[in-house]
């Protein structure tokens, strides 16, 4: 197979910039469906060979740890942080788009149950097959939410968060990651 499959490398972005590394997140979340997208055209005529192994493992790989630390990252403390930078202040919209966004991960998660399974069949070569309303279910709702989150909850937050709050989300990512903070 000629398309780079296994997996990709992401842009760099570290917990000392929060919003950055949300963002940069992103880009690998779609790199990580685009490969998704491939790996489901890819095994009608290939099966589940050494290509495919290997893309379904960087797959189950990536939406087992960084993906789960990103919803807990936006759903444990960015969220939050916005909401009480509100304090005082009417917060319906930003209660309600983080409401939104959380039951997102929810249907995300949900999907991703789906999905994985079959991801660990053929990460062990054992056939299977992605049918293409499943995966399509699966990237699409991520590529809409992280638009909402890149057009309206990252600015928003840039906006409405000190710099300790900053720290904090950082400080609170480093430790869901295991990361010693040098900063403490």
């Amino acid at each position: 197979m000629s398309t780079a499959f296994p997996g990709f490398q992401g842009p760099s972005a570290s917990t000392e910039a929060p919003l950055e590394m949300l963002a940069a997140c992103h880009i690998r979340i779609q790199r990580q469906c685009a490969t998704l997208r491939r790996l489901a055209a890819h095994l009608p005529s290939h099966g589940s060979d050494e290509d495919a192994r290997s893309a379904a493992t960087g797959i189950l790989r990536y939406f087992d740890t960084a993906a789960r630390n990103h919803h807990a990252d936006e759903e444990e403390d960015l969220f939050p942080a916005m909401l009480e930078s509100m304090a005082g202040s009417d917060a319906v919209c930003i209660r309600a788009l983080t409401s939104r966004l959380t039951d997102e991960h929810r249907l995300l998660e949900a999907r991703w149950a789906e999905i994985r399974p079959l991801l660990v069949q053929i990460s062990a070569g054992q056939p299977a097959a992605l049918a293409p309303d499943m995966v399509d279910a699966f990237t699409g709702a991520y590529d809409r939410h992280m638009r909402m989150e890149e057009d309206e909850v990252l600015p928003m937050a840039a906006r409405l968060l000190g710099d300790r709050d900053i720290e904090r989300i950082g400080r609170a990512m480093r430790k869901r990651r295991g990361i010693e903070d040098a900063m403490i």
